[in-house]
């Protein structure tokens, strides 16, 4: 492995091979018993490519405002609740229930909201731009939520 950049040598497959084995994690999804906040975040995986994540958002609470990331793209897929997304001007993207969603590429604008009557569970897997670490969000208008107030949780091993 190169000291400089921490990646395996290229010309050893095996060694490739080796150093992504070593990474194979397993997870199980369970949805946490109390949430005390608005929002609640729990992480499934992590790679320096990728996350995965399901949002619980709690009914008329925890909804965020118009944002977009610059070196981020998502995935959204709707586990359990009714979702809606939100374009520039609160134009409708979609409705979505239970095995459906949609995609956020980086740099579109987007909100969303639990639009239905308990408890939203929103699967997210985002994709990172070569060598970003976290997504650059930015925000287009007010935050609805405070994004820091979330609570965080890891999924079972």
């Amino acid at each position: 492995m190169s000291e400089s950049t921490g990646i395996a040598d290229q010309t050893n497959p095996e060694s490739l091979h080796e150093q992504a084995e070593a990474k194979v994690t397993t997870f199980s999804y369970v949805k946490p018993d109390q949430l005390n906040a608005g929002k609640g975040f729990v992480g499934l995986a992590r790679t320096d490519l990728f996350k995965a994540v399901v949002q619980v958002v709690k009914k008329d609470s925890g909804e965020n405002n118009l944002h977009y990331h610059k070196r981020m793209d998502s995935f959204w897929m709707v586990i359990k609740g009714r979702v809606r997304f939100y374009g520039p001007g609160d134009v409708l993207i979609g409705e979505f229930g239970p095995n459906e969603g949609t995609i956020t590429p980086r740099y579109s604008r987007y909100w969303f909201e639990n639009a239905g009557d308990g408890e939203l569970e929103l699967l997210q897997i985002s994709s990172y731009t070569q060598g970003a670490t976290e997504g650059g969000r930015t925000d287009v208008s007010a935050q609805k939520f405070q994004i820091g107030t979330s609570e965080r949780f890891g999924a079972k091993v």
